[in-house]
């Protein structure tokens, strides 16, 4: 059974870090691309990054200018998406996806596992 649990959000001050992580069971990181994504409230859902399996290419939104980093540990397989420099419109719920193929897209209606969602709060 497909699943994915992300974990790490938080409350974090204007130009701090969060590491978010997305636990993964029923399959393996080998095999698919996991997609972060993210929804502020009375916002639709947005790609944030994505993460291909085989090679772990990496692509990003164009907002996050470099602050974003996505990467995965397959031994435990678990994806992580590390963050800095937040702003207060990066927060928002972040979500990890996978619709079990090899390669990223950044089309939301395309994923068919999600997980439950973690809350970032960029605030001073």
């Amino acid at each position: 059974q497909v699943q994915l649990v992300e974990s790490g959000g938080d409350l974090v001050q204007p130009g701090g870090s969060l590491r978010l992580s997305c636990a993964t069971s029923g399959f393996s990181l080998d095999y698919y691309a996991i997609g972060w994504f993210r929804q502020a409230p009375g916002k639709e859902r947005e790609a944030v990054a994505c993460i291909s399996s085989g090679t772990g290419s990496a692509y990003y939104a164009d907002f996050e200018k470099g602050r974003f980093t996505i990467s995965r540990d397959n031994v435990d397989n678990t994806v992580f998406l590390q963050m800095d420099s937040l702003k207060p419109e990066d927060t928002a719920v972040y979500y990890c996806a996978t619709f079990r193929t090899a390669d990223c897209t950044d089309y939301a209606p395309s994923y068919d596992y999600w997980g439950q969602g973690t809350k970032v709060t960029v605030s001073s």
